[in-house]
């Protein structure tokens, strides 16, 4: 039984001319424990398909099944709740607040359950450890690393153990040691048990998927397994068709845009010098010099 169900799920933005459609009858399956990675282009969908599956926004057509529940059509109150207890989010921009340490940012879920302030502390204290982030507790945002700020942000994420993490290109603003560190610690929690889904500009984070949807203008255009440790195929042929670019590439095209430029236009570029010339040495002929013996 899958966890998450998509059938031909579609959704519009705007209204009349002005209408965008953002998913084009999205047919999706995931199943408990898989390590899902999105990619495509941007304004491929991504982001539409990923806050429809954390139920942050509702399809316009088609049906959409949670653990097997119908969740397209929850209350607004509903989906809170459900997604409070089964889905934990992980932000690009991380989303920190930040006149709050690191504990009381992590413990915030905790609040909305309702549990007691020294529980809440202990729990996400707990957390923090299983991140590698207890020692930086009592530090506010500002004084961590980029890195170290989105480890908090999935600690946070996983404080209510929810069965679903959902990650929009969660290394997004990080560097490669830094996006390193994050997915090695998604890979953590999925060998947990956890069912994690990502989205990633990235090929080279597809090595920690064990799955990958490609999407483009709406739909998805291709869905293929993977084996963890590699770069997904398609994923790779994309990456290496790129070229790189080097010095003599720059010098090449720089020597091929002189070729371009035809002589004649080079001539004529150079004929309002030659007659300034020929002008200044007319007048410091003899003309002048009679001007001053009169």
């Amino acid at each position: 039984m899958a966890l998450i169900k998509l059938e031909d799920v579609s959704k519009l933005y705007g209204f009349g001319d002005a209408t965008t459609l953002a998913l084009d009858e999205v047919n999706l399956s995931i199943n408990k424990n898989e390590f899902v990675a999105i990619m495509g282009p941007s304004g491929s969908g991504k982001s539409t398909l990923l806050n429809i599956m954390g139920l942050l926004d509702k399809p316009t057509h088609g049906t959409y099944k949670l653990q097997n529940r119908h969740v397209d059509r929850l209350r607004t109150a509903q989906a809170a709740k459900l997604r409070r207890d089964t889905i934990g989010f992980i932000f690009q921009s991380y989303n920190l607040l930040p006149r709050l340490t690191v504990l009381e940012n992590v413990a915030l879920p905790l609040a909305y359950k309702g549990i007691g302030q020294t529980r809440r502390l202990k729990y996400a204290s707990s957390m923090l450890e299983r991140v590698g982030m207890q020692n930086r507790e009592y530090f506010y945002p500002s004084q961590l690393s980029g890195g170290q700020i989105q480890c908090a942000a999935i600690a946070r994420a996983l404080v209510n153990n929810p069965q679903i993490i959902i990650a929009d290109e969660p290394t997004g603003n990080l560097d490669s040691a830094g996006s390193r560190l994050v997915m090695e610690l998604l890979s953590e929690i999925h060998k947990m048990g956890n069912t994690i889904i990502f989205v990633t500009h990235n090929p080279e984070l597809t090595r920690y998927a064990t799955r990958v949807v490609y999407m483009h203008d709406g739909m998805i255009i291709h869905d293929e397994k993977t084996a963890v440790g590699e770069v997904a195929k398609t994923a790779r042929d994309k990456m290496y068709s790129i070229a790189k670019k080097t010095v003599e590439d720059d010098l090449a095209g720089v020597s091929l845009l002189m070729n371009l430029v035809p002589e004649k236009d080079y001539e004529t570029s150079k004929v309002p010098t030659k007659k300034k010339t020929k002008t200044r040495r007319r007048t410091s002929g003899g003309k002048n010099r009679k001007k001053r013996t009169r």
